[in-house]
Formats: structure tokens, sequence, C-alpha cells
């Protein structure tokens, strides 16, 4: 078979149903308790061969269902060399010996610095996207390993689905049973910098994981059918250390459940709030009745993180 000239790749959102995080390690990093799950809002990159070299074209394609992200957010996606997908792009081809380049377009729908993933779903895109290319066979657990290298999300981002992620968010194992869903997801305009995120948390010690932490999840993974509020009242580390965004944040958690909306949760380290539908729930009235000016999501809990096509 000859190789693909071009190839698709979706690339979904994450959620973390909940987020327990621990104290700083030796090496610098948190251990940290968390269950993610992949959502259908994503990304889609666009690759073509050639013969040598990357190139990264990105597009902002809206994707909420009312309100838009500001300039400020869009402009958050770097372009060059510090793009994730790009770096992915080149380790994939050092990993795997290839001496042919990629063109690569970006068409961005995932909120950057929101919480969801978008950088680490397009790094796995990309990294996928060349092995496609190339048609070059990498077990999961290679790429997974290959994911920790570029970031602690890479990996679910390969593998998607539902996972509880321990250690840095690297080790994961599938979890199997929960509902399907659906939420509404919120991104204000402000924004959370993960790292003074992590900083607060060493500051204060609020929410560290505590010993019996990972045994509260594996209880809820244990069990044949898991509804997602069982995971997402396990609560969000993150949310204890909002600082001067905390009365925002507050607010805007208590506008959802005015609308109608379950259990509203920060995800990562914010700033995006997502909230469950209730099931037989109008989507159109819930967001009726959601005041506000923040760009609004309507999403569903996905069994896949990438789908990857070939395009001739």
């Amino acid at each position: 078979m000859s190789l693909p000239r071009r190839v698709r790749v979706t690339a979904r959102a994450k959620l973390n149903l909940g987020l327990a995080v621990g104290p700083r390690r030796a090496d610098g990093f948190h251990d940290l308790t968390t269950v993610f799950q992949s959502i259908s809002l994503a990304d889609t990159l666009l690759a073509e061969r050639q013969p040598r070299g990357f190139r990264l074209i990105v597009r902002h394609e809206p994707a909420a269902e009312r309100g838009r992200l500001t300039a400020r957010t869009r402009a958050a996606v770097p372009v060059g060399q510090a793009n994730l997908a790009l770096r992915a792009a080149r380790l994939a081809a050092r990993h795997a010996g290839i001496t042919g380049g990629a063109r690569l377009t970006l068409i961005k729908r995932i909120p950057a610095q929101a919480g969801m993933g978008g950088g680490s779903a397009d790094a796995a895109a990309a990294m996928a996207a060349i092995f496609a290319l190339y048609d070059v066979r990498v077990p999961l657990a290679e790429r997974l390993e290959l994911g920790a290298e570029l970031g602690s999300d890479v990996p679910f981002a390969l593998m998607g689905g539902t996972a509880l992620g321990t250690g840095r968010g690297e080790r994961l194992r599938p979890v199997r049973g929960l509902r399907s869903f659906r939420a509404i997801v919120a991104v204000p305009a402000w924004r959370v910098s993960t790292a003074q995120a992590f900083a607060e948390l060493d500051r204060f010690r609020y929410g560290l994981t505590a010993r019996n932490a990972p045994l509260r999840f594996g209880k809820v993974t244990g069990r044949m059918v898991i509804e997602p509020c069982e995971f997402i009242r396990l609560g969000n580390s993150f949310e204890s250390v909002l600082g001067a965004r905390s009365p925002s944040f507050t607010g805007l958690c208590s506008r959802m459940r005015e609308a109608g909306l379950l259990e509203p949760r920060m995800t990562g380290s914010g700033s995006a709030v997502f909230g469950l539908l209730a099931r037989g729930a109008s989507v159109r009235a819930v967001l009726d009745r959601l005041a506000g000016s923040e760009a609004l999501y309507v999403v569903r809990s996905a069994r896949r993180a990438l789908d990857i096509g070939r395009l001739r």
C-alpha cells in the first residue's frame, strides 16, 4: 500500500471529573489523582507529507454555542516553535527515524489555557499524524511513554475515553462503566496560570491529596456502573486557590445551577467550568436560562481521543 499524501486527525478535548493534587515531589512535579474524560469538542489537524522540515499553520474556528473567546485567548495559541504540535511532530519523526517532513494545518476549536487539554490534544494528533503519514506502527505503551516527554496530559490525549490518572497524570488506567453524559462548558474571559495555581497549593497546602484519595477514587472506579457525579463530587484541589478569582468562579457556578446544570466543577487548573445536563433536559432551555457573557460549549462524553483518516 502506498503512503497517504495527507491525513486528518480529530483531537478531542478532555475534562477532569475529579482532581486531587498532592505535595511537590523531589523532581518538581506533584503527585495527583484524577479522572480524565474525553469529550466531543475537538480540534482538527491536517498533515501533508513534504520532503523535509515541518511547518505549522494555525486557524481558529468558532465552536461555542453562545459567546466568543477573546482575542487574547486566541493569541495564547503559539504559532511557532513553542507550539506543542510542532514539537510532537518532530519528536515522533526522530523516534521513528523518519527523514521526511510534514506541513501541518491546525484548526483550533478547543479554548486555550482553560484546563481542557487543547495543547495536549494537538500534540497527540501531531504524533498520530506523522506515524500515519509514514505508515509507522508504534505500540500504544511506547506512544504513551513518548507523549509523557511532551507533557503530563499528552498520554491521556493519546489514549482517550475514561481513565484514572496517577503519578503526575501520565500513569493511566482505563475506567469502565461510566454512564455517558452531556454537559455545558463555560469559559470565562479570565484565566488561571497553571504554574501559579500549583505554587499556591504549595504555599497554602490547600486541597492536598490525603492518603486515602487514591482509595476514594479507586472505590468509585471499581463499580460496574458509574455516574459521572460520583467522580465530580470528589472535588478539584485547584478550586481552593483561586484567590481574587474565587468570587467570579463562585458566581459562575451559582448561575449554572440556577440554569439547571448539575454539579458545576472546574476542569484542570481552570478556568473552564462544566456542569452536567440532566437526562432529558433541553439544551436550548438551559442556555436561555444561563445568564452571563462566558463562551458556552455543549459537549458530550466520548470514548476515543483521536480519529485518524487518510486523504488522497
